[in-house]
């Protein structure tokens, strides 16, 4: 790569896995992934950690550092830009996931960006305002994400061993998976990656539906949740008030048909023309965007510091 310090390096974190790309540091495009942040730790170490790692990996020299990630809710960006000293890098934006989401799919438009995956988090941006809803973390909220199916899985499952609930095929699935079931739970609490680990049940518990009516319950009450979420932040915003606003979804618990066509048919009963809107990119895209961000509503909640 050049000496020259230039480019920007864009990092889409998540639970389960971050992304990069590398652009304007050389000729040609970088990019990968790796294994996702631990929204339990402060959040910004672990990312300068990835940064030194990827630019060592790479050798490039980007002078920017563009990205998103959730717990960056109030980062410290010149924290950061100190714990990236003696790097190429002399300017940070940070922001939180739903605003690079948000930025990947819809740019300063207006309109309401959902993103689902081990977490979930919706932002709606208005003419002056943004209203962010959930996004709270697997403790707190994230309902009807990966997390919260692959929780209520497991509790149906268990339920079912205890013969509290209806059988259901969900307590031979975690059965398979456990050499005891009755231990399971100390296994995933005693699990580093515990919150990814049960995040990634949703998969299974989609293949279930198709037999399974628990498992149907589940991702339709998952539905339910995140089209509310939907409603709720795009009214916060004055939108939706005459006629359905854009609305783009984004991360793979979407993949599921089920999920996503029970989403469409929620929002639909509130808004009956409301059809789901293709977004123009992900939030790596997104990340890239904070680097120049245009003044509007969502640049206050971009957070920079430079040398």
């Amino acid at each position: 790569m050049s000496d020259s310090t230039s480019g920007v390096l864009a990092i889409d974190c998540g639970q389960s896995g971050i992304s990069w790309s590398i652009s304007g540091a050389g000729p040609g495009f970088l990019g990968g992934s790796g294994a996702g942040i631990d929204t339990g730790r402060p959040v910004e170490p672990q990312i300068a950690e990835r940064v030194r790692a990827i630019l060592d990996d790479t050798g490039a020299r980007p002078g920017v550092l563009a990205c998103g990630s959730p717990g960056l809710d109030r980062p410290d960006a010149e924290a950061m830009l100190g714990a990236l000293r003696h790097t190429s890098v002399d300017r940070v934006a940070l922001a939180h996931h739903s605003t690079t989401s948000y930025l990947g799919a819809l740019g300063n438009a207006q309109g309401v960006v959902i993103a689902c995956d081990t977490g979930v988090v919706t932002l709606a941006v208005g003419a002056d305002e943004v209203a962010r809803v959930d996004g709270w973390g697997w403790l707190a909220g994230d309902s009807g994400s990966a997390y919260w199916i692959g929780r209520n899985a497991l509790e149906a499952a268990l339920q079912g061993y205890d013969g509290r609930r209806q059988s259901t095929v969900l307590t031979e699935m975690f059965a398979d998976d456990f050499e005891d079931l009755e231990l399971a739970y100390l296994e995933l609490q005693t699990d580093p990656d515990r919150v990814a680990r049960v995040a990634s049940y949703a998969v299974k518990v989609d293949e279930a539906a198709a037999t399974d009516p628990v498992a149907r319950n589940i991702l339709d009450k998952a539905a339910a949740h995140l089209s509310e979420a939907v409603i709720a932040a795009a009214h916060r915003v004055e939108l939706g008030r005459h006629e359905p606003p854009v609305v783009c979804a984004l991360g793979k618990t979407f993949t599921s048909c089920r999920i996503k066509d029970r989403f469409v048919e929620f929002l639909a009963m509130n808004w009956p023309s409301f059809e789901l809107s293709k977004p123009r990119g992900d939030a790596l895209n997104g990340a890239a965007l904070l680097a120049d961000l245009d003044e509007g509503p969502l640049s206050s909640r971009v957070y920079r510091a430079f040398r």
